[in-house]
């Protein structure tokens, strides 16, 4: 974890207002206007466009700062196709054995040439390799494969993707409230940050207790906290 904080130098709302209206606009499926909703509820006048600005300066500072877990041994890799204005485009994304998200990066295409860049991003982020490489049967990720990690395990199967496939989810959920993105590097900029964010409040809660879950949920708002620079808590509504 960066134990660095983010600068707040010439805003003058306070770090809780600012980290509390980016926390709920990743950790829910909320628009803008619908979070300066729910803070004129609690009594703080914020305008949606100030959330817009504050999501675009900090969100991605946020994310880099929140501590991972160690990329498991076994990887899965999938791809999704996206609109953005009205162009079919490529959601490529990797998660680990415990569904970690590893990386995602949007293309324009699905090709050979797409899942080699992929593959090359995700080795530098991660920056280690995989014992085991799992994909769909697109020709693409053996070809990719065999040039950037031949030495790694690929196994390819339809039905193997399913972990890859529900990391998904939260972001077609997103993309329908937010209506599309408008551009590639919107997408881009708004997903690495939603990746990083969103999964650190998302603990596998099936497999906890109840009082499990609450106390590996204060842990995770306590890392919060340290990472935002944010010095109490707000309750959440």
């Amino acid at each position: 974890m960066d134990s660095a904080s983010p600068s707040y130098k010439g805003h003058r709302y306070p770090v809780e207002v600012i980290s509390h209206c980016v926390w709920r606009y990743f950790r829910f499926p909320l628009s803008f206007r619908e979070v300066e909703e729910l803070m004129l509820e609690r009594g703080v006048v914020v305008s949606h466009e100030t959330v817009r600005r504050w999501r675009l300066k900090f969100g991605q500072s946020y994310a880099h700062g929140l501590r991972r877990p160690r990329p498991g041994d076994k990887w899965h890799s999938d791809e999704v196709f996206i609109k953005i204005n009205g162009e079919q485009k490529y959601l490529w994304r990797a998660v680990d054995q415990d569904g970690n998200v590893l990386d995602i990066l949007v293309q324009n295409r699905r090709d050979t040439a797409a899942a080699r860049r992929f593959f090359r991003r995700l080795l530098k982020t991660t920056r280690t390799v995989p014992r085991v490489l799992v994909t769909d049967k697109l020709r693409s990720y053996g070809a990719a494969h065999r040039e950037v990690m031949p030495l790694v395990e690929h196994r390819s199967h339809k039905g193997m993707t399913n972990r890859a496939e529900n990391s998904h989810q939260p972001t077609r959920q997103r993309e329908r409230a937010m209506k599309g993105f408008r551009s590639v590097g919107a997408a881009q900029r708004f997903l690495s940050a939603f990746s990083g964010i969103s999964p650190h409040f998302r603990p596998r809660r099936h497999l906890m207790t109840a009082a499990e879950y609450r106390t590996e949920m204060t842990v995770r708002f306590t890392v919060w906290d340290q990472v935002t620079g944010t010095t109490a808590l707000l309750t959440a509504a």
